[in-house]
């Protein structure tokens, strides 16, 4: 596959400021005041105000618009504003179109966001029948929906029930996931399920939803936000906080990508290959590493199988070999390679992917509730379907 290696700039931007809500069940506030909240943290994080910002950032599925953001932060001129997509596929690729902005000079300081009251407004884990469409992006779910698939947690149930008779690999192997999580919850105060420790037989007597995936195979919807300030490197190193560089971005979808947002990449040859695997090796190309050179990981988790085939994907591990991967502890502090160190979006909230760029740069910054010993290289993943992005985040 070709690559741009000579033409993307190692290093050049980085995160300079992080900012996250409280995340409940109910915020009893709008989306706007959500990612005010976040967005204000995240810049007066980087030791700037709302005068330094001159560019914004959306999720294509946000309600709150880019002017929206601006005018409840106080900035008086936007000179770029965008939006990337679709839904957890973005937050990585929202920070690669921020860096490309600053890189083509369109703006300086970025702010890139993601709220939603997705617990107690819409909740993406519901079928169309029960919660309306917000966004009018083409999903094709009305091709799917009269043989009975209305729900994301179905689409992935598929793809897990495929993969386990492929690869033998079994409910209490793939507990393991959900398991890690909750350990590095239960070591953030912040996260949701901070105060609520699990065991395999909790999992296991967890009420099937959509076989194999049980309750704690599902990701927590979440009210909340979470902002990051992207900016140049140089300036970075001047702020209130050590940047974290960013060494790589990329996006992928993959060959034969199918339209909509989910369902009709059931039609792909393999339901169990995801863009991940291309969006990989532009990543590792762009940022001249590869996967023994991380040293922590924030892998999308809105299902369990989406984290575990992305663990494959990113040369974590082979595949087959993964269920005692998994059994092994590899993926929790002191394994191979520790993963979704704050709870992920199984145990701390699902802010579609932001929290866990909020993460890595933790991670790097050495401020993290479950911080890796001496973390130089933090790879983040915004997963699939029906596209991926991811970054590698890396210290001054």
């Amino acid at each position: 596959m070709p690559t741009d290696t000579a033409t993307w700039r190692r290093d050049a931007c980085a995160i300079a400021g992080i900012g996250t809500t409280a995340f409940s069940k109910d915020s009893g506030v709008s989306v706007t005041a959500l990612a005010v909240e976040a967005a204000a943290g995240a810049v007066a994080d980087a030791g700037l105000t709302p005068a330094d910002v001159d560019g914004i950032v959306r999720n294509d599925m946000d309600l709150v618009s880019c002017a929206a953001l601006a005018d409840g932060l106080g900035v008086p001129n936007l000179t770029y504003w965008g939006e990337a997509g679709p839904g957890g596929s973005g937050p990585c690729a929202m920070v690669a179109q921020a860096v490309a902005a600053i890189m083509s000079g369109q703006a300086t300081t970025v702010v890139v966001f993601r709220s939603l009251n997705g617990r107690s407004g819409r909740r993406f884990g519901l079928s169309p029948v029960t919660t309306p469409e917000v966004g009018g992006q083409e999903s094709f779910e009305e091709f799917f929906g009269p043989y009975g698939l209305l729900s994301s947690g179905q689409y992935f149930a598929l793809v897990a029930e495929r993969y386990m008779t492929q690869t033998g690999l079994t409910s209490q192997q793939l507990a393991e996931i959900a398991l890690a999580a909750r350990r590095r919850a239960n070591a953030n105060p912040a996260a949701q399920m901070h105060d609520r420790t699990m065991t395999l037989d909790d999992y296991l007597d967890s009420r099937m939803l959509s076989s194999p995936l049980r309750l704690f195979d599902y990701c927590l919807e979440t009210d909340g936000a979470a902002a990051v300030v992207v900016t140049t490197a140089d300036r970075a190193r001047d702020l209130a906080q050590p940047p974290a560089l960013i060494r790589a971005a990329a996006m992928s979808t993959c060959p034969r990508p199918q339209p909509g947002l989910m369902y009709p990449t059931l039609m792909r040859e393999d339901i169990t290959v995801l863009p991940s695997q291309v969006c990989q090796e532009t990543l590792y190309s762009r940022a001249c590493l590869g996967p023994a050179d991380v040293d922590v990981a924030q892998i999308y988790d809105c299902y369990s199988i989406t984290a575990l085939i992305q663990l494959e994907d990113y040369g974590f591990c082979k595949r087959g070999d993964t269920g005692d991967f998994l059994a092994d502890q590899q993926i929790d502090l002191g394994g191979s390679i520790p993963i979704n160190t704050s709870g992920g979006h199984m145990s701390e909230g699902y802010i579609h992917g932001m929290n866990h760029v909020v993460e890595g740069v933790r991670q790097i910054r050495g401020t993290s509730t479950s911080q890796v010993p001496g973390a130089e290289v933090s790879l983040v993943t915004s997963a699939p379907p029906p596209a991926a992005s991811a970054l590698i985040l890396v210290p001054a």
